[in-house]
């Protein structure tokens, strides 16, 4: 039911578009995902912080949901579970529970303790068949708590990690999490290509894709992004959407307070957002 990100994301590459990452707080969310996914025949990877997983009460419960709902919404795009910024114990905590793709962000480690950490996950997603994520350089911006600066990653030691035999790499060039502020300096497309001579070849991931220009983003994916992670939009037009429903009085006439006509017009919006993301990223009709 439920594939590694490996292949999708060696096509893209080779295809020179980018598959998006949408994170999920809920079934509202998961299924406004997944249906976009299928009308947009795009393949789609869904991201759960550790923060978000603990909300829906596990990540157990997460995989049980999202492998249900693909089955029972008849989905047949490709479909990658994916922990997003996991630490070293939720990463083994989802390869557990029946994720189909980790990340294990060791960026706030010593550079030795990340090859390390890193190396032995890589070894345990291999055994599983599930797609690993590491990180050089920390994204800017907050992340469930965790805080980085916005930097830019050492093309050194990105090949360092890529070397290790992780499917995909997700290394720091000015992005940040969050909604950018107005003096960002915009991606370092320096930087990145770099990153990508150093790296030979692997899929590269730009987290914090809220925010950032469609031109920018454009040029990032002909430099070697695979991957785009998009959270902080989908949870705006979501709020933007549940703002004017209540404001425009819906939830007091006849039954709008019921939950399923309270939450209608934000799972819309996010089907919405993430169809228009698809389309920018050049992944509709790619599955």
């Amino acid at each position: 039911m439920l594939v590694s990100a490996k292949e999708m994301l060696n096509k893209a590459r080779e295809g020179h578009y980018a598959v998006g990452q949408f994170n999920i707080n809920n079934l509202e969310w998961t299924k406004a995902a997944l249906q976009a996914a299928q009308e947009c025949n795009a393949p789609i990877i869904l991201g759960v912080s550790e923060g978000a997983g603990k909300y829906m009460t596990g990540f157990k419960t997460v995989a049980a949901m999202v492998n249900a709902m693909v089955e029972s919404m008849g989905i047949t795009v490709p479909v990658a579970l994916h922990l997003d910024h996991g630490s070293y114990e939720g990463a083994k905590a989802c390869i557990e529970a029946g994720f189909s793709s980790i990340m294990f962000d060791g960026s706030h480690y010593s550079i030795e303790e990340n090859i390390e950490k890193t190396k032995e996950l890589v070894a345990l997603a291999n055994e599983k068949g599930i797609s690993l994520e590491a990180e050089v350089g920390s994204i800017g911006g907050e992340e469930d708590g965790v805080v980085g600066a916005g930097e830019i990653a050492d093309p050194a030691e990105c090949k360092l990690i890529a070397d290790l035999g992780v499917t995909m790499l997700a290394a720091g060039i000015g992005n940040i999490h969050g909604q950018y502020p107005e003096n960002w300096q915009g991606l370092n497309f320096e930087a990145l290509a770099k990153i990508q001579d150093s790296t030979s070849g692997i899929p590269l991931v730009l987290h914090g894709g809220t925010g950032i220009p469609d031109e920018m983003i454009q040029k990032a994916i002909s430099l070697g992004v695979s991957k785009i992670n998009v959270n902080t939009e989908c949870q705006l037009v979501f709020a933007e959407a549940t703002r004017k429903y209540i404001e425009a009085g819906k939830d007091l006439e006849g039954k709008g307070f019921d939950p399923r006509k309270l939450l209608a017009p934000g799972t819309a919006a996010i089907a919405a957002a993430v169809k228009e993301k698809m389309e920018m990223f050049g992944s509709v009709n790619k599955a």
